[in-house]
Formats: structure tokens, C-alpha cells, sequence
């Protein structure tokens, strides 16, 4: 390998290891049921906090409920995989390494 290849590769590698740690601080929240449900997740696709209004816990109507908990955690993975790619997106511009 050539010393510019390998220096652009360790490059990236420290871009890399700093987005991760940065995509773990950053966060977005998410909100289903017309607010009823509240999830935080981070960059990193962890769950920081789900929160549940009192007034949509229905025991004779539970399905309900995991519904949209299914349906406000699904949709909290798409925008922290979202927010991941296009932070992740960028740093490899101006790098050119075969098959990135």
C-alpha cells in the first residue's frame, strides 16, 4: 500500500471513531398517538426514555397501547438510523478510498 492510502484510511478511522462518539450525545425525539407516546433515542439507536400518557392506558384495550408503543419505537429507529447516515454521510467526501 501506498503512504497516502494508509494515511487517508487512518483518517477516516478517526473521523470515524469521533462521529460515534458524537452520534451517542445527539438525540431526537419521537412522539405517536398524537403525543400519547414519547420516545428519546440517540444516534447510536439507544432508547433514552419512553414516556406514556396517563390517559391512553386502557387495561380493556391494551393492544391500543402496544401499538403505538410499536409504532413510535419503530419510527424512533428510522429517524436515529436517519440521523446516523446523514452525519455519517460526509466523512468521506474528499477521501478517495477504493469501495467507499
Amino acid at each position: 500500500m501506498n503512504d497516502k492510502l494508509i494515511r487517508q484510511a487512518q483518517q477516516l478511522q478517526a473521523k470515524l471513531a469521533k462521529a460515534q462518539q458524537e452520534l451517542s450525545e445527539k438525540t431526537v425525539e419521537i412522539t405517536a398517538g398524537g403525543g400519547a407516546i414519547t420516545i428519546v433515542i440517540d444516534g447510536k439507536q439507544l432508547i433514552h426514555s419512553v414516556k406514556i400518557a396517563k390517559e391512553v392506558v386502557n387495561p380493556d384495550d391494551v393492544e391500543m397501547l402496544q401499538d403505538m408503543v410499536m409504532a413510535a419505537t419503530n419510527e424512533a429507529i428510522n429517524k436515529s438510523q436517519q440521523m446516523a447516515s446523514d452525519y455519517l454521510g460526509g466523512l468521506t467526501s474528499g477521501l478517495k478510498i477504493p469501495g467507499f
